[in-house]
């Protein structure tokens, strides 16, 4: 058998790659099956039975689980990062796209030493500013609030998301902004009603990248967020496993697969936009 460009197919090697590739798939999904088959076991039998299929299955770990911790309902971690990750999807397309429109449009001084800067801060360590971040925050009142997680977000500081929208704009042609100017139009409504519909690719990417950073964030939920009422998914989860020294290994993992519900939506519905950000942004630098 042969291809159309004359190429012979060979068969068994084909067949060899793809059940290398659907093995290796397998290996990498185990730990999410275990995860989603043990939340409907019994506690006892979480651990105790080796494969995935149990005797018995339940629902009560997802009713506990449900339940929360500390008179707490997981409804209210859900809900606590809904509102983070809503609100740093707000902060990164808005400052985010101002300053990739900044650089990529407009013609300023030290336009280039600027963008070199920003792009320096992407290969800086989170954990180099940790200190310095916490004592402002500290100072400003801001501990044990939502503020430190969200404003920074408004101020552009996902140099990540700039560099990702610089490059797609850059794709965009100069014309659109001529005819715009000569249809009347400032640099504002340039940005507002021709340049930020057509980035919508690079939007939706900054959308997913965000939503699914912020809403798998532990360390610097952990570090700014204490009254329990305020605490994210990532940080009630770990409450299960030490709440009166006693591990609900159920309801933890129960929690987890609901937790998995919205990441995968997200990424299911925006999957497409996702891959032509990604790589009309990488056309031209």
């Amino acid at each position: 058998m042969r291809t159309s460009s004359g190429r012979k197919i060979r068969p068994y090697a084909a067949i060899s790659k793809h059940l290398l590739i659907a093995g290796g798939a397998l290996v990498m999904i185990y730990p999410l099956l275990w995860m989603l088959f043990s939340s409907f076991k019994l506690p006892e039998n979480i651990f105790n039975d080796a494969g995935l299929w149990s005797e018995r299955f339940t629902l009560d770990n997802y009713a506990k689980g449900w339940e929360g911790v500390a008179r707490t309902s997981f409804a209210v971690f859900m809900k606590n990062s809904f509102i983070v990750s809503g609100l740093s999807i707000v902060g990164n397309i808005f400052a985010c796209s101002l300053a990739a429109y900044a650089f990529s449009r407009l013609e300023f001084r030290f336009k280039n030493a600027l963008f070199a800067a920003m792009l320096v801060t992407i290969m800086l360590p989170f954990h180099v500013v940790v200190v310095p971040q916490y004592i402002i925050f500290n100072e400003l009142g801001w501990i044990n609030t939502f503020l430190p997680l969200v404003v920074p977000k408004f101020l552009g500081t996902e140099s990540f998301f700039i560099f990702l929208m610089v490059q797609f704009m850059r794709t965009l042609p100069r014309e659109l902004d001529q005819a715009a100017t000569v249809d009347g139009c400032g640099k504002v409504q340039i940005y507002w009603r021709v340049v930020l519909p057509l980035t919508l690719p690079a939007i939706i990417t900054t959308i997913i990248f965000t939503f699914i950073w912020t809403w798998n964030d532990f360390f610097s939920h952990l570090l700014y967020l204490a009254d329990i009422r305020k605490q994210t998914i990532t940080l009630g989860l770990r409450l299960f496993l030490d709440s009166d020294s006693v591990s609900q290994w159920g309801p933890m993992l129960a929690m987890s697969v609901v937790s998995l519900v919205p990441v995968f939506i997200v990424f299911l519905f925006f999957q497409k936009y996702l891959v032509e950000g990604i790589t009309a942004g990488g056309v031209k630098g």
